[in-house]
């Protein structure tokens, strides 16, 4: 099979976009391999979305792109929905260090305030607070033509303006890894008859307290992490709460165990100006307000790439195994694409792979075997009905992924048990919802990660 080779340049300047846990890592790869990394992060710390604000977006039903933007999707009562465990770097275990101060959270299913002071250490651990640029954004990113004549992509440019400065900065790099997230843009369900109706609409990215929600009917759409932890959060003040999700049988209309406040049921069918709520499953209520726990978009609205990447129903594409545009590979690659994952682990293996690639320790098929591959994955995908949007929906498949990429990277796969607390977790998060964060059985896994982490601790 022919292979795309690299020019015999083997540091490059690297630009990474976003100091959450993929740039944070993205950029400690980078200069493991040997090139020179600036990272852009518009707010003035490192973490992402785990940095909680109690500020919210006003407007943030509008389509107007020059809003103000919050990063932050995380609400006060967030505890993560997998075993701290399963989720840390390799070589930087996310265990409770003793000594450490006395308000960190020493929970198995920790705070998102102990998610972001795990991700302070590894940036503080690494010096990886030396390449960050902060409260910087980044406004435009485009490539370069190459200047000799051959056509295709020479360098990259990146505007850029500081909060504190008046005047934008432009400047000229090598590559770009593209580590912006993909938990700020909320993705709406649409609903016959919103315009008209009268009650407030929201999406979960604005959900912080449940306290504004005392004494009043609320319907939630979507079942997944977010509608499953808000509902049990705001059931406690609210006098209804009913949870309304295309996963759910036409007919569905069940009072949650536990409570008697809280309904599933199938999706809204419509709503009316009168305020009422009908759900397909016949059922009609009077609610006060809606909220969108629907997800988010990808969104990369300072890309340029002229059509080179898209971003079409939830998929980000054309992506050789998630990172590489083929037309672009090697100078542009995104690190955290994927979902339902163990995102640190393979945030760290993604960004491995893009570092021995861009040094040219490591070799890409060519662009043709490469869109080969992304067209037959798509077939595949439709072949067996499954939507686009679920493209880098990964689940059970991640171990082979991140197997393959650890093979690239020339170090060990992944460890079965962290993949299998994984499993075990979600399997025991549909069975007991309310306990599942604080009753568990899989202590064998844990002494397996414990013996693991022996090597590092």
């Amino acid at each position: 099979m022919a292979q795309q080779s690299l020019p015999s340049i083997q540091s490059c300047h690297v630009a990474v976009i976003g100091a959450g846990a993929a740039g944070l890592v993205t950029a400690r790869e980078l200069r493991r391999e040997g090139h020179s990394v600036v990272v852009f992060e518009r707010q003035n710390q490192v973490g992402g979305t785990w940095i909680y604000t109690d500020h919210v977006e006003p407007d943030l039903l509008s389509v107007d792109p020059t809003r103000p933007v919050v990063h932050s999707s995380v609400y006060s009562s967030l505890r993560t929905n997998l075993p701290r465990e399963s989720m840390g770097f390799r070589d930087f275990p996310f265990v409770f260090r003793s000594g450490v101060s006395k308000s960190r959270d020493p929970r198995r299913f920790p705070s998102h305030r102990e998610v972001l002071a795990y991700l302070q250490d590894f940036a503080k651990e690494f010096g990886i607070e030396e390449m960050i640029r902060f409260e910087t954004t980044v406004l435009r990113v485009t490539p370069v033509e190459k200047s000799d004549g051959e056509g295709g992509i020479g360098k990259w440019r990146i505007e850029s303006t500081e909060k504190e400065k008046k005047v934008g900065c432009d400047e000229i790099y090598d590559a770009v890894v593209v580590c912006n997230g993909h938990y700020t843009e909320p993705c709406l369900a649409e609903i016959p008859g919103i315009s008209s109706w009268p009650g407030k609409e929201m999406h979960s990215h604005n959900y912080r307290i449940p306290e504004p929600f005392k004494d009043l009917v609320v319907v939630l759409i979507g079942n997944a992490p977010s509608g499953n932890d808000i509902s049990r959060d705001i059931a406690r003040v609210s006098k209804e709460v009913h949870v309304a999700s295309r996963s759910n049988a036409a007919d569905t209309f069940i009072k949650q165990s536990g409570y008697s406040n809280l309904w599933t049921h199938s999706m809204i069918e419509r709503v009316h100006k009168d305020g009422s709520v009908v759900f397909e499953n016949g059922k009609t209520i009077l609610a006060d307000v809606i909220m969108h726990c629907t997800g988010y978009k990808y969104h990369f609205p300072f890309l340029d790439t002229n059509g080179s990447v898209t971003v079409d129903d939830k998929r980000v594409g054309p992506l050789y195994k998630h990172i590489f545009p083929p037309t672009l590979a090697p100078w542009l690659s995104f690190v955290g694409i994927p979902w339902k994952v163990l995102p640190f682990p393979i945030f760290e293996l993604q960004s491995k792979w893009v570092a021995g690639v861009l040094s040219g320790r490591i070799t890409l098929p060519s662009e043709e075997d490469m869109m080969v591959e992304i067209e037959t994955l798509y077939a595949t995908l439709e072949a067996q009905g499954i939507p686009k949007r679920y493209t880098h929906c990964l689940g059970i498949s991640q171990l082979e992924y991140k197997n393959w990429l650890a093979s690239q990277c020339g170090c060990s796969g992944t460890e079965e048990w962290r993949l299998e607390m994984f499993l075990t977790t979600i399997m025991r998060n549909r069975e007991h919802p309310e306990t599942y964060r604080d009753e568990w059985e899989d202590h064998h896994l844990l002494a397996q990660a414990y013996q693991d982490f022996s090597l590092y601790v």
